[in-house]
């Protein structure tokens, strides 16, 4: 359609950014709260669900996280899970509906798959993942390639590029 943005062309007649996509963005022991709140916020945006895993490094109900999701954060609603066995045993993701992000990652995050249901996970912001959530899926850890001039991305600036390029991918 001419005329038409990008975005436009994600969205569904209603409006809805990922129609008949799933996705989930799980952060697995976040730390800081402006990236959660921000994090919330663009999930909100594409039609994701955010899933978080204690341990948690601050309050839900802080502040800070309501100030970076904005007015959004009420209609965030996280799922938070004791832990990622709990998370897995619950939504029972297939392995290739994995995608965990790490600057090791062996393949680059424009090689995920495209999915109908898809679940991008994160580790804390000063940890990264633990060894033993990537060892259980070795194939579907991502990097997001960055320049030797830093060490890494911020987690939501990171966490908003891999969701809408799944987004992507999956039309």
């Amino acid at each position: 359609m001419a005329g038409s943005s990008s975005i436009d062309a994600m969205n569904d007649a209603a409006g809805r950014p990922t129609a008949g996509l799933e996705r989930h963005v799980v952060l697995v022991e976040p730390e800081i709260h402006w990236n959660t709140g921000n994090i919330g916020r663009t999930c909100l945006g594409a039609g994701a669900r955010l899933h978080l895993i204690h341990p948690i490094g601050f309050s839900l109900d802080s502040r800070q996280v309501r100030r970076a999701g904005l007015d959004y954060w009420k209609r965030v609603v996280p799922n938070v899970w004791e832990s990622f066995d709990a998370f897995c045993g619950a939504l029972t993701p297939m392995d290739g509906e994995m995608a965990l992000f790490s600057k090791a990652g062996a393949r680059v995050f424009w090689e995920m798959p495209a999915c109908q249901r898809m679940f991008l996970v994160f580790g804390s912001e000063t940890g990264g993942l633990s060894e033993a959530i990537i060892s259980r899926y070795p194939r579907a850890c991502y990097r997001i390639p960055i320049s030797g001039e830093i060490r890494s991305l911020n987690l939501s600036t990171a966490a908003g590029i891999a969701l809408y390029e799944s987004i992507r991918c999956g039309k």
